[in-house]
């Protein structure tokens, strides 16, 4: 689970600062205000990873998703290339981890984990490079091997190993603290570009006797991005059937068009709420959360064709009696089921942005959609946590205003969730944004001007204006009388 971020340099943002990401993270603010460019680089980073091509430092265009980024020159802030684009990443590991130094007999164990990248531009070219990386390890504590004449732990300050690049050249070198990296006999050379953003290279293992461990780190970073989730505001418009071979996708796809195959694969998997023995499959949560929603009386995913391996989804709608598919009904419900979909059949352990889920929802239904990320927060899934977590950007006063009543009611901690507020750029220095506290009575103190528009000034000049209608026609009515 991602638990901070901090990115400087990016579309927007000059900076924003380091942000707290809770199971429930939601960003609020205007058109243009940075929300949408958070999760793009956090898309950004999971698609690189996912790549064959290591000498790519980002992945910045992906016919198949929403991010189309460019070049260098169009997604660092303002344009400016001889910036670099700078991000700290930290999180939560599964379970507890350890990184083995053999030549000192040390085992430095952890549970959580920092990333930090520095990307740019060279100077002399339009090529983009990684100019910098580290892996910090915050808990400091080191293993010393069992030895009656050694004492059995010590406590250190944070561990940090990483490439930067030296003054001038295309090579690199290790940078290390707490760390005592040897050389290889007659290999004190400084080692080649890094692979990707992140990646040590091949030549690192054969330069240094003692680094073997490190190709662990990069595989918890890889596995924490490709953890990553995304499914944008325009979600794919409905089909009266789907095929499906067999394939289990990843999640729900960016527009939600994996939605069928996703039910499908998960049919075996089972979810429980708040304890209780009964297990359900993921058909009758995701049914059960329309009905709920309010969007339909019943739901099933039925073959229409076991030749073609063609299916159908059919909703029964409120006051109706025959089943319908999804092009039969209003479009919101096609919108909002990739939505209630992704929140339960990401696997555990996922960080899952969606943008703008309420889009195309009755105010009602946007204040349910709250319920159901705090349901998918404390669901378990075959008696096990699922330690998923949402960042959520929105639009919706109704969605703001169930958590606050939630977290009043004790249903939802406030640590579990935190509230951000995005603001356009109006003085040269980028997109701003600020934490808004949720205390433990769902109070937000401070709020933002116009953070829903001005709906006071609306009530008042409405009352106004009726009262002017009102005073005019008192007026005309005595004149005719007279």
């Amino acid at each position: 689970m991602l638990t901070q971020l901090r990115i400087q340099n990016f579309k927007t943002w000059q900076d924003t600062t380091p942000l707290r990401l809770a199971p429930i993270t939601v960003f609020f603010g205007g058109n243009s205000s940075g929300k949408s460019s958070i999760g793009q680089f956090l898309l950004m980073l999971r698609r690189t990873v996912e790549q064959p091509d290591r000498s790519m430092v980002f992945y910045t265009a992906d016919d198949q998703s929403i991010m189309h980024l460019g070049s260098f020159g169009s997604y660092v802030f303002d344009g400016e290339t001889g910036r670099d684009v700078d991000f700290e990443i930290e999180w939560k590991c599964e379970g507890s981890k350890q990184l083995i130094d053999p030549l000192h007999s040390r085992r430095h164990r952890w549970s959580q984990m920092k990333f930090n990248g520095k990307v740019g531009q060279l100077a002399d070219s339009e090529r983009v490079v990684c100019k910098a990386f580290s892996y910090i390890l915050p808990e400091g504590r080191a293993r010393i091997s069992s030895r009656a004449s050694a004492p059995r732990s010590e406590t250190m300050p944070e561990m940090r190993v990483g490439l930067e690049r030296t003054n001038g050249g295309e090579k690199y070198r290790l940078v290390t603290s707490e760390y005592k990296e040897k050389h290889s006999p007659g290999r004190a050379w400084p080692l080649p570009t890094p692979a990707r953003f992140y990646g040590f290279p091949e030549e690192l293992y054969s330069y240094f006797q003692n680094v073997a461990g490190f190709a662990g780190l990069q595989l918890e970073l890889e596995r924490v991005l490709k953890s990553i989730h995304y499914l944008g505001p325009l979600r794919q418009y409905p089909k009266p059937s789907y095929t499906w071979a067999g394939q289990a996708p990843s999640d729900v796809g960016f527009q939600g068009e994996n939605t069928v195959a996703a039910l499908l694969a998960g049919a075996e998997r089972t979810f429980n709420v708040g304890g209780k023995t009964r297990y359900a499959p993921l058909q009758q949560v995701v049914a059960r959360w329309l009905v709920k929603l309010g969007v339909a009386d019943n739901f099933t995913v039925e073959c229409a064709s076991k030749s073609t391996h063609t299916y159908q989804t059919l909703l029964t709608m409120p006051g109706r009696k025959k089943p319908v598919t999804l092009p039969g009904v209003g479009f919101g419900v096609s919108q909002v089921l990739p939505v209630v979909t992704q929140a339960f059949y990401a696997p555990p352990n996922s960080t899952i942005i969606i943008e703008q889920p309420e889009l195309h929802l009755h105010p009602a239904v946007q204040s349910e959609l709250a319920d159901l990320f705090i349901e998918a927060i404390g669901t378990k899934e075959g008696g096990a946590e699922r330690k998923v977590q949402f960042l959520i950007e929105s639009h919706s006063e109704h969605f703001l205003r169930r958590l606050q009543r939630r977290v009043a009611e004790q249903e939802l901690k406030p640590e579990d969730v935190a509230v951000y507020f995005c603001e356009s750029p109006d003085d040269g220095n980028g997109s701003g944004i600020r934490a808004l506290q949720v205390d433990k009575c769902g109070r937000i103190k401070h709020w933002p001007k116009n953070f829903f528009g001005d709906q006071m000034t609306d009530i008042a000049e409405t009352r106004k204006a009726g009262l002017k209608q009102e005073m005019a026609a008192t007026k005309g009515a005595q004149g005719a009388k007279a």
